[in-house]
């Protein structure tokens, strides 16, 4: 039913520690490794776990490729894009699961997350309660299986955390979720996207996944060379007139700055 695609890049030193927390799981889910990278350090780890590796046959031509490429090769009703540095809970894919078969018009579900600071898990910051309070709509089902509802979560912020999402493949009809040219907001893009499509964004109200934040992160990197401001101005530029997105940029850099 569930398919873990780990994406693999170059060699992460907790790339084992994202394998071993998703062979761990209450439910079983196949577990696989996709990577535009090939290197012997990814092909030790996966065979150590007994693990088949999808290589990207046309790599480089940017993070949103590699993601469509990665959910591509999970062949089950539901796919989750593992990040390397990230963790899942015991019973991530559980919930997922369950979710799924009490909504089977989802077009992804996903969960709240916690993140990962010096090895210690942080429940609580100025960004995590800024995306809580956006996604507050969807705990109202109604809302999640509209449009509005939708596009009201995505309107003030990127309020969904990629790695926490599980994609149903059967209900998007489509593998160019994250096709941009995009090299940071890759995932606003995509959810954005999937938005005006029929089907709900549903929402497992629990802490299910740590998303890591080091210094060696692609997120921190570009966050620090302010790549991601013009990103999130197109974004804003989605959903408001300009003016209005360039003053809702401005509060936007605050929280950011939580990633420091």
């Amino acid at each position: 039913m569930h398919t873990y695609v780990v994406l693999a890049y170059k060699q992460s030193e907790y790339l084992e520690e994202c394998i071993k927390s998703v062979l761990n799981q209450k439910y079983q889910s196949k577990v696989i490794i996709a990577t535009s990278t090939p290197n012997e350090f990814i092909s030790k780890i996966a065979k150590k776990y007994s693990l088949e590796i999808f290589i990207n046959p046309d790599p480089g031509k940017g993070i949103g490729y590699d993601f469509d490429f990665a959910v591509s090769c999970g062949e089950t009703p539901l796919v989750t894009v593992a990040h390397q540095d990230d963790i899942y809970d015991f019973d991530y894919s559980y919930n997922i699961v369950e979710k799924y078969n009490a909504n089977p018009s989802s077009l992804i579900i996903f969960s709240d997350y916690y993140e990962l600071r010096d090895e210690k898990k942080v429940y609580k910051n100025l960004n995590l309660t800024i995306k809580r309070i956006l996604l507050l709509p969807m705990k109202i089902d109604g809302l999640s299986k509209i449009k509005f509802g939708k596009r009201l979560i995505l309107r003030f912020g990127n309020a969904i955390c990629c790695p926490a999402v599980t994609f149903v493949k059967k209900n998007i009809h489509t593998e160019d979720i994250f096709k941009c040219d995009f090299v940071c907001d890759v995932d606003w893009y995509a959810w954005e996207k999937l938005s005006k499509l029929k089907g709900k964004f549903t929402f497992v109200n629990k802490c299910l996944m740590g998303h890591r934040v080091h210094e060696g992160s692609t997120t921190t990197e570009i966050i620090n060379e302010r790549v991601r401001t013009k990103e999130d101005i197109i974004m804003f530029q989605k959903f408001w007139p300009k003016n209005i997105a360039l003053l809702l940029n401005k509060f936007y850099i605050k929280a950011e700055d939580s990633n420091n």
